[in-house]
């Protein structure tokens, strides 16, 4: 099983071929190749290469199939004893990517 460990948009994904995932926006068009270099760890038919802190020559091939919003999160803040009260929502803007190759040079 091949798959590599990617820092993308501040966060680490476990990244596999043939799926998708959802990542915070990505701001390119829909249907674009997309490519991310920032691979920290790659393991490959019982090898396991580490990066300190990145793998220069591990590239991930990946898709653009959609731009979407999450589902909404509702925050809701009140003082005891008071009329105070507050709600609002929050729908987190994302991309969802389809990873078609892990490359390595």
């Amino acid at each position: 099983m091949k798959y590599a460990i990617v820092e993308i948009s501040g966060r680490q994904f476990w990244i596999e071929t043939g799926k998708y995932y959802d990542f915070n926006r990505i701001p390119t068009e829909l249907g674009k190749q997309i490519t991310f270099n920032r691979v920290l760890l790659l393991k490959d038919e019982g090898n396991l290469l580490v990066g300190t802190p990145y793998l220069e020559s591990v590239k991930i091939k990946g898709k653009i199939l959609e731009h979407f919003r999450g589902k909404k999160t509702i925050v809701y803040k009140m003082r005891p004893k008071k009329k105070t009260r507050k709600k609002q929502g929050h729908r987190q803007e994302l991309t969802r990517v389809f990873v078609e190759d892990i490359m390595i040079n």
